[in-house]
């Protein structure tokens, strides 16, 4: 079982305790995590995106997939077919080892960390939050890749309100910064 699940297991009756919640069906979780990157500025680029494809594999720990265009948008220089993104959709034991590595390891190594903004909650109990850089992840070497790129995390909750899904990542590590929520 993955350490940060242990910790959320024993974590659950002092969230319960935080939002007074009755029932336990009705503690927040993790439901999943959700990595990407947008690549438009490389979607001529095959070995570009293939690379971004191989940075964001290797973070994640689970193949990560190229999104493609639907459709045409001529202001862009966008035709339906050219990849413009990469994903992955984390879940289960690889969503807890993912956080865990991100809250332990890559955050702390940003230059002037402070921590991540309060303000990335969008009214439903998700958090979304971007990173300047793939290089924080100390499974990415500097010589592997072509460009430096960023990537935004959408951490999706079971919690219905923003006060519970910021209790909920706050007890289980995520550095926000110091300030009123």
């Amino acid at each position: 079982m993955a350490r940060l699940k242990e910790k959320y297991l024993a974590l659950k009756p002092e969230i319960q305790a935080a939002l007074d919640i009755k029932n336990v069906m009705q503690i927040p979780a993790f439901d999943k995590i959700v990595i990407s990157v947008g690549a438009g500025f490389a979607m001529k680029d095959n070995k570009l995106i293939q690379n971004i494809e191989d940075t964001i594999t290797t973070i994640a720990g689970q193949k990560a997939s190229t999104v493609i265009a639907k459709k045409s948008v001529a202001g862009f220089k966008v035709r339906e077919g050219m990849p413009v993104g990469i994903r992955v959709t984390l879940r289960g034991e690889n969503m807890y080892n993912f956080f865990d590595r991100l809250v332990a390891i890559a955050l702390p190594r940003v230059k002037d960390f402070r921590g991540v903004p309060r303000n990335g909650f969008d009214g439903r109990g998700n958090y979304n939050f971007g990173l300047q850089e793939q290089l924080i992840f100390p499974e990415i070497s500097y010589d592997s890749i072509m460009q430096i790129h960023g990537m935004n995390i959408t951490v999706v909750t079971t919690a219905d309100s923003d006060k519970a899904a910021f209790t909920l990542l706050e007890k289980m590590g995520m550095p926000f910064t110091k300030g009123s929520n």
